[in-house]
């Protein structure tokens, strides 16, 4: 059986999907892809190539300066018709508000939805799709981010980071002319976002021996495909030659191809992005600005090194585990989340003890039994998949992006809610969940991974 690593992006995309060994059907809702110099000049191509007519076409101030141009002369040169919103205002959130002002402005005598961004606009699109049944094209602006062509988005939902899965775009036009001028920040995000995949695809894989959840070994292989494409092209990506932009554009792309072929976010994103959730929420609560996702993703995938350095030299002891279990206070826990996540806790405490169960006795006994089983499978995992930290500090600090939190202005109080935290936002086994089961969470020295 052919590795998805080796197929082209043609064969990656083809209809019908692949087969695989893990039982689950592997396929992509993505039918038209142009990654290439003036790739916009393929969009009338690619609407006529799914009957399409008349789209809806979304952007924001800046995505509109740096693409609407192309995009309308493309149109207009075709005989195309559409109908254009302009978020108007600075910074676009991806909340209710954002996708509520989509729908009350939707065209309904258009038949789709066209992006023209990045990350935000491109995930606002997707759910704004999803809801009018429409398909969703994308004309990329930036290498910022991997979701582009990921069958999900990154929302936030009553005041809570989430990820939602509706289905990725029909057509993605990656026109190298426009991201090649994307600002600085923008490639620092892009690259943040994909050094996330070393901890990812680490935490999957102890995932799959801990809580036995799915895993496919070709997935993850594409994913390391496309990071491995990205680091390579890296040292050169702030010089913005064609081919190096070209070349991380693709690897982004693969690696949302990935995510949409496991149906799930887990080969792109792991602890790191949890520290970026995290930090972006407490900045809404405050009415506060974050950094670029992807720059704070960066950061976080750096903690997650130091996590693992020292991860890597704990030996795990059932009496400590087995005490911090007993010694599990479930009213000193709820006032932790209700301190730490403010407005947004009580959904959080109600799925904990309706839905998720991660601090129930008996779900712990069973999963300290598996991990003291395997922990030199995990650490073999661990050896496998991380890299050097000085190594990815290296490269960081070669395109100039932020390593540390200091970088980028977040606090240690800020940092160490959001890494006893992270295991409480959502049901993800994580490296805070492994942690936590050994019976060291609360007390892992975090400042010293700054």
């Amino acid at each position: 059986m052919k590795l998805f690593s080796e197929m082209t992006m043609k064969e990656l995309i083809r209809d019908g999907g692949h087969a695989c060994d893990c039982q689950r059907h592997h396929e992509t809702g993505l039918k038209y892809l142009k990654i290439e110099q003036n790739a916009t000049r393929h969009l009338p191509e690619a609407m006529k190539s799914l009957s399409l007519k008349k789209p809806f076409i979304v952007c924001d101030i800046h995505t509109k300066a740096a693409a609407w141009d192309k995009v309308r002369e493309t149109l207009e040169h075709a005989g195309i018709a559409y109908t254009l919103f302009t978020f108007s205002h600075e910074h676009v959130e991806p909340d209710e508000f954002t996708v509520g002002s989509m729908c009350m402005k939707f065209d309904v005598t258009c038949d789709s939805v066209l992006a023209i961004g990045s990350g935000v606009i491109n995930d606002c699109c997707k759910v704004l799709a999803h809801v009018v049944g429409c398909p969703q094209m994308v004309v990329c602006t930036a290498p910022s981010m991997d979701g582009y062509s990921s069958n999900s988005s990154s929302m936030i939902q009553n005041r809570i980071k989430v990820t939602l899965y509706n289905a990725c775009p029909s057509v993605i036009l990656a026109d190298i002319d426009i991201i090649k001028n994307a600002p600085d920040r923008m490639l620092w995000a892009g690259l943040g976002d994909m050094l996330a995949k070393y901890i990812a695809l680490c935490e999957w894989r102890i995932s799959h021996i801990v809580t036995g959840e799915y895993y496919c070994e070709r997935v993850a292989d594409l994913m390391r495909s496309s990071l491995n494409k990205i680091v390579a092209a890296a040292p050169r990506l702030m010089q913005r030659d064609s081919e190096v932009i070209r070349a991380v554009t693709e690897g982004l792309i693969l690696s949302g191809i990935a995510m949409s072929f496991a149906r799930i976010s887990r080969p792109a994103s792991g602890l790191e992005h949890y520290f970026s959730h995290l930090w972006e929420m407490f900045a809404l609560d405050r009415g506060e600005s974050s950094e670029l996702h992807g720059i704070q993703v960066g950061v976080g995938t750096y903690i997650c090194l130091k996590i693992y350095d020292r991860l890597r030299m704990i030996t795990p002891d059932r009496a400590l585990a087995e005490k911090a279990m007993r010694e599990f206070d479930p009213a000193a826990w709820e006032a932790e989340v209700r301190r730490i996540f403010g407005k947004a806790s009580q959904t959080l405490i109600e799925s904990e003890y309706a839905i998720w169960h991660k601090n129930d006795p008996a779900r712990h006994r069973q999963r300290l039994d598996i991990i003291l089983k395997h922990w030199d499978e995990i650490q073999q995992i661990i050896l496998e998949e991380i890299p050097r930290t000085d190594f990815i500090v290296s490269l960081m600090q070669t395109v100039g992006m932020p390593v540390k939190p200091d970088d980028i202005a977040e606090n240690k109080q800020d940092t160490k809610d959001a890494f006893l935290a992270s295991r409480d936002i959502r049901d993800k086994y994580l490296t805070s969940s492994l942690l936590w089961d050994l019976g060291l969470l609360n007390s892992f020295p975090i400042d010293e991974c700054r």
